[in-house]
């Protein structure tokens, strides 16, 4: 199966509502009941961790969102410190704060 997972699932319930209708049928190529039964439930858990990896990209989503604000922050207090560093100390200290700059 290809496409995304929730593609996948779909094309699985498909198929297992395909096998649940047209079971006695294909009951002689071993597809019976306890194979429609385990089939579910695969489908079953498959949909579950679909819905709990859903719900932890969405909670990514959220904490970097969160990351990026806080260090923008984090760039204006450095700028801040670069910009009072470079006025107040000679060039030489500069490398004691990172600082590379050649101005």
């Amino acid at each position: 199966m290809k496409g995304s997972y929730a593609d996948q699932i779909n094309a699985a319930r498909l198929l297992l509502n395909g096998l649940k209708n047209q079971g006695k049928v294909l009951a002689k190529r071993g597809l019976d009941d306890a194979f429609t039964a385990n089939f579910d439930t695969l489908l079953a858990d498959a949909q579950k961790l679909d819905g709990e990896q859903e719900s932890l990209k969405s909670r990514l989503a959220e904490k970097t969102a969160l990351l990026t604000a806080k260090l923008e922050e984090v760039t204006k207090a450095s700028a801040e410190v670069k910009k009072l560093v470079k006025l107040d100390l000679p060039r030489e200290s500069w490398k004691e704060f990172g600082i590379t700059d050649a101005r």
